[in-house]
């Protein structure tokens, strides 16, 4: 039998404040490189090891790679340094560790095939940019 203790505060009430501080300034800094389809996932009361997903698209490698260098740049500018990068161009999928925030860029190909938003579609999401994939043009 579980019992509360008079004003006793649920653990699931923890404060992802700072959290999404940290999420919002790296998903502007993806915006700034152009990164589209810009989503928040507040993960933490399904996942427990990290508090926020930033998930990005990019529409070639070659702008996935300036996008995760530019949301670093900012986040170090602001005092916070990964403690991983992860994942090479060629995956089509980086991955920027800060432990309460984890920031996902993809090429619109792979986001497609990961799927996160589904995987983890219980979660919380804020969306900070809805701009669709972009269209690669195709020669007749």
């Amino acid at each position: 039998m579980t019992s509360v203790v008079p004003g006793a505060t649920a653990l699931s009430t923890v404060d992802t404040t700072a959290s999404f501080a940290l999420a919002r300034l790296a998903a502007h800094g993806a915006a700034d490189k152009k990164a589209s389809r810009i989503r928040l996932l507040d993960v933490g009361d399904l996942l427990q090891v990290t508090d926020v997903f930033v998930i990005c698209s990019a529409a070639s490698t070659r702008q996935l790679d300036v996008i995760i260098d530019r949301v670093e740049e900012v986040c170090r500018a602001h005092g916070h340094k990964p403690l991983r990068r992860e994942g090479d161009l060629t995956s089509g999928w980086l991955v920027l560790d800060y432990g309460d925030v984890v920031v996902h860029a993809f090429t619109d190909e792979q986001r497609a095939v990961y799927d996160l938003e589904r995987l983890w579609g219980d979660a919380p999401v804020e969306v900070i940019d809805d701009t669709p994939p972009q269209q690669v043009a195709t020669s007749a």
